[in-house]
């Protein structure tokens, strides 16, 4: 059994226009760091004292300082990297704003981007790189329990939490904010969600969110 804390890394410049970022390398910006540190400092609040915390990351730059600075913040090692968790590769869309998207796909529940990485790949490859991460914890770190703290991305944490809800969570339109977190309970091969998803849930890295015509 291995508790994880998924989070979304602070946010990027790309985030602020709204453009589409999936596997596009795009950096945090000043608001996104501060988001990191905060984030940082609520983790601490409930993390049990003297348990192993463990980081790991997206390699993506926007999620890897995001775990940078929550492991400095928590005074941990830096991020193990794995690239299985980068976010979902969006082809042709990657760098369109949401109103181009509209323009060009329509709908972002029946949109079919060319180029895309198909969901079912998006989620079976967040699936296998949590069911490793699990491995490498309680290889290094057993017989203690540790707390995992795994920063990823928008549209890959969605993934995740429609996987272990049945695809009742999140609801459709709402949005998950940079810097949230959401604490998954690895049974085995079995997910359960141990987090609220509610209403004031914002986007994905695919800057149209899931509602483009009422983005904010």
């Amino acid at each position: 059994m291995t508790l994880l804390t998924l989070v979304r890394h602070g946010e990027t410049d790309w985030n602020r226009a709204r453009r589409i970022q999936g596997s596009t390398d795009i950096p945090l910006n000043d608001t996104g760091r501060a988001q990191a540190r905060a984030t940082a400092e609520r983790l601490r609040a409930r993390l049990t004292p003297d348990a192993p915390v463990v980081v790991v990351s997206s390699d993506l730059s926007r999620a890897h300082e995001t775990a940078e600075i929550i492991a400095a913040t928590l005074g941990v090692a830096g991020p193990r990297v794995y690239p299985q968790l980068r976010e979902r590769a969006y082809g042709e869309a990657e760098g369109v704003d949401s109103a181009e998207f509209l323009e060009r796909w329509g709908d972002w529940h029946s949109a079919e981007i060319p180029s895309a990485e198909p969901w079912p790949e998006v989620r079976a490859r967040a699936l296998s790189a949590l069911r490793q991460i699990a491995v490498d914890v309680r290889r290094t770190t057993a017989p203690a329990a540790a707390s995992v703290i795994a920063v990823a991305h928008g549209a890959l944490i969605r993934e995740i939490i429609r996987h272990a809800t049945g695809g009742q969570l999140p609801p459709t339109g709402f949005r998950l904010p940079n810097g949230s977190t959401y604490d998954i309970l690895l049974e085995r091969d079995r997910l359960r969600l141990l987090s609220d998803v509610g209403p004031d849930a914002a986007t994905d890295d695919a800057a149209p969110a899931e509602a483009p015509a009422t983005a904010r």
